[in-house]
């Protein structure tokens, strides 16, 4: 395994990091306790030190087993967690979302909440979940939060925006006028923007690039093909199915570049990102310890070259030569 130093926080991290979704939800399947731990500990024996969860999972079960898995182990793992949705008062149901309270009096209630949760005392990583631009705007708040990291109760502070809820112009303001040490965003072959943006903006900040999606939902490991029928529980069932069999065409036509290389599509997928400077940690999507095992396999070091990295993005300017008609 090897690992980065997260933006400007000085946090070293493994460049493969557990999302711990999957743990908390049944979005991709139920995952007994037992074998949460399991997955967690796995990860740890395989050099993964960067465990990225929210309160929102499970309405706080995420949290929980990690704070079981690594009781005894604090100082040897990085927690990252994330707060703004007010999950006390308001049952999700579904897929539906939360309101949000990005306040200061909410982040001190929510922050008590996550560290008992998590048997710590400090979290190293605080992030504001899915923030609207109001929420950006707000001066108190990350005056609050840079207080909170002077006084050692976070060790930094940073955002994780979603598709839906927040995104290009949240992200950029966040990065240029936030004192962020993290930008949390969806980004792979298949979706690279606005991620160039940020990756973009965030090497003139020293603001580290945590990747969610890299897997673009299961479409560059094979797990999702044009023939898969995903329940309406599923996380991956908002994928249409006109943009899967797109996808499907692209990435044929990439396979002649991990061929030469000597790797699968799921190995060119990460290398790809990890060939990036300014990605400090990658947040594959796992369900079982196979899946941890396989993801952790592919950090190494050897990665793309600048000129092999630009190919592949312009490819996806080109749309990767698929036709409208090759779809349809």
């Amino acid at each position: 395994m090897k690992y980065r130093t997260l933006g400007k926080s000085g946090i070293k991290v493994s460049e493969i990091g557990f999302g711990a979704w999957t743990i908390g939800l049944d979005w991709w399947g139920k995952i007994e306790d037992d074998q949460a731990i399991k997955m967690l500990k796995r990860a740890y024996d395989l050099g993964i030190n960067f465990y990225e969860t929210a309160d929102m999972y499970g309405k706080g079960r995420s949290e929980k087993l990690l704070g079981t898995a690594f009781k005894d182990m604090r100082n040897e793992v990085i927690y990252s967690t994330k707060w703004g949705y007010d999950m006390y008062s308001v049952q999700q149901i579904g897929h539906s979302e939360v309101p949000q309270k990005h306040n200061p009096e909410f982040l001190q209630f929510a922050l008590k909440q996550s560290l008992d949760r998590l048997q710590t005392d400090f979290v190293d990583v605080y992030s504001l979940h899915n923030p609207k631009m109001s929420a950006i705007k707000n001066d108190a708040l990350f005056a609050e939060l840079d207080s909170l990291v002077a006084k050692g109760v976070i060790k930094s502070h940073g955002a994780a925006l979603g598709p839906a809820i927040g995104w290009k112009e949240e992200g950029l303001m966040a990065i240029d006028n936030r004192n962020i040490t993290c930008l949390q965003t969806v980004y792979n072959i298949l979706e690279q923007d606005p991620g160039r943006d940020f990756i973009r903006a965030a090497a003139q900040k020293n603001v580290g690039i945590m990747v969610r999606v890299p897997d673009a939902s299961g479409l560059l490991t094979g797990k999702v093909t044009a023939n898969t029928t995903l329940d309406k529980n599923d996380h991956r069932s908002f994928r249409k199915r006109e943009f899967i069999l797109e996808a499907m065409q692209k990435i044929d036509n990439m396979k002649p570049i991990a061929d030469g290389k000597g790797w699968n599509i799921a190995e060119l997928a990460i290398k790809f990102i990890l060939s990036q400077p300014e990605i400090s940690v990658v947040l594959p999507t796992t369900v079982n310890i196979e899946e941890i095992e396989m993801f952790a396999a592919i950090s190494d070091g050897k990665y793309l070259s600048s000129a092999e990295s630009k190919q592949l993005e312009a490819m996806y300017e080109k749309n990767f030569f698929v036709s409208p008609a090759a779809t349809s």
